[in-house]
């Protein structure tokens, strides 16, 4: 009756006891919990039989083999833990290598960006002096062409006619015998060497005649017949005619933006004066001042009461342009 009682005890243990929760390891791998471990032991163990002596060895055997299967299996765990470790140990090196490879790019990129930075800067040294070098060649060759223009006068509002186009030395002869005939009684000479209209061919929508250019054999008659049609209207058989210095298309357009500050500064007796090139020049409280620039003399009228609103360079400019 003592080994029954036995025998019954492990049984109850076993229906007493509660099946242990799952414990979830490294990448979802499931093992039995301790209790668990020990139910199936107790479960799998050879039950002792009477009389039989080797009972205690049997369960000794039974243990070391469960031993060695659990070694077996965290031995396989441990091997998978090991692989999985590998595997993310290679991929952390792999984006390591990128992660360095990307700086390495970014670095050059940036040494890239600092050079080409440099290379602009020196490009826009470059330009500005290039454009400095033109401004002053530009201005050079205005120059030029205006000395060589020195012996020429330009008449203006000369009529459009056939008799005086074909005739026009004569018609300039005319001109200085009805407008200044001091310097024919004082033996200067008069002769040209050529005069001819301008622009070359007539522009039929064009109202007003082209001018004239008449080249001077010597200079100092020219400079005469230049300082009297300063001081009166020059006319041509009546007819009124402007005489003025024949200069570079772009310096008479300097010369132009003058007009309506001209007009304006002889109105108020400031005796206004271009001078060469497009220099604008005003005798004010007892000086002379001059300006290269309308936005000078802009900035000198505002300072000026006396002057102050009675300039519209701003409607002038629009007129211009």
């Amino acid at each position: 009756m003592a080994n029954s009682t036995e025998a019954q005890k492990p049984q109850n243990t076993k229906k007493n006891k509660k099946k242990g929760a799952t414990l979830d390891t490294f990448y979802g791998a499931k093992i039995q919990n301790t209790e668990q471990i020990e139910d199936n032991i107790q479960e799998n163990a050879p039950k002792p039989s009477k009389g039989n002596g080797n009972s205690q060895q049997t369960h000794e055997e039974f243990e070391s083999e469960m031993t060695k299967k659990m070694e077996a299996f965290w031995e396989e765990k441990w091997e998978m833990m090991q692989k999985k470790f590998t595997h993310l140990q290679n991929r952390y090196d792999e984006t390591e290598k990128e992660n360095q490879a990307l700086k390495a790019r970014i670095r050059q990129l940036e040494d890239n960006d600092r050079v080409k930075e440099q290379e602009l800067i020196k490009q826009s040294q470059n330009t500005k002096k290039l454009e400095e070098n033109i401004n002053y060649l530009t201005d050079k060759v205005i120059d030029l062409e205006n000395r060589g223009r020195r012996d020429n006068l330009r008449i203006i509002g000369l009529p459009e006619k056939p008799e005086i186009n074909t005739k026009l030395d004569m018609v300039i002869q005319d001109i200085i015998k009805e407008n200044c005939p001091e310097i024919l009684e004082q033996g200067g000479n008069t002769a040209t060497d050529r005069a001819h209209r301008t622009p070359s061919t007539l522009n039929p929508q064009k109202t007003t005649p082209r001018n004239v250019i008449a080249k001077f054999q010597s200079y100092q008659t020219k400079e005469k017949i230049l300082q009297e049609a300063r001081k009166r209207q020059f006319r041509y058989k009546g007819m009124p005619i402007r005489v003025t210095q024949d200069l570079a298309s772009s310096t008479l357009n300097d010369r132009k933006a003058w007009n309506m500050i001209f007009r304006k500064a002889r109105e108020l007796g400031l005796q206004p004066r271009i001078n060469y090139p497009a220099k604008l020049t005003i005798y004010f409280q007892g000086k002379v001042w001059a300006f290269n620039k309308i936005e000078d003399f802009q900035l000198f009228a505002k300072k000026r009461p006396e002057l102050c609103g009675k300039f519209d360079t701003e409607n002038q400019r629009a007129r211009n342009t």
